[in-house]
């Protein structure tokens, strides 16, 4: 961290250091506040991108493990689990039926079940619960 702080102050050092050498007063009459905008925010954003891409963690995150003591504790099915996947990608109940191929009042069904098992009562509250068991990612 304090490796970056100082590379930056010395790259802010030198660009101020470059517009006195160039005679910044005569530049500034000759040339557009636009271009010297333009100029600005390009040096903010590549600096900004530079000291993001150094700080930020590039470890991936470990795989996902399914809880399978929860699932057995609560008596979830695997059907009812690929439900509860795709109700977490934002599927409505027909949708949820016509990639499983089964009919909406059987989505209805496993939803219901599930919301007794997890002791929830919206959509929402039961993905929230299932990523809190690590039952789905």
């Amino acid at each position: 961290m304090r490796r970056t702080i100082v590379l930056s102050a010395i790259a802010i050092a030198g660009a101020a250091f470059i517009l006195e050498w160039l005679e910044f007063r005569t530049l500034t009459r000759s040339l557009s506040t636009e271009l010297y905008i333009v100029l600005i925010a390009s040096g903010c954003t590549a600096l900004g991108a530079w000291a993001g891409h150094r700080l930020t963690n590039k470890t991936p995150a470990p795989p996902f493990a399914q809880n399978e003591a929860a699932l057995k504790s609560l008596g979830i099915t695997a059907r009812e689990v690929d439900v509860l996947t795709l109700i977490a990608a934002g599927q409505t109940n027909k949708e949820i039926a016509r990639d499983l191929g089964v009919s909406p009042n059987t989505i209805k069904t496993h939803v219901a079940r599930l919301y007794d098992k997890l002791d929830v009562q919206r959509r929402t509250q039961a993905v929230q619960k299932a990523k809190e068991l690590a039952i789905i990612p």
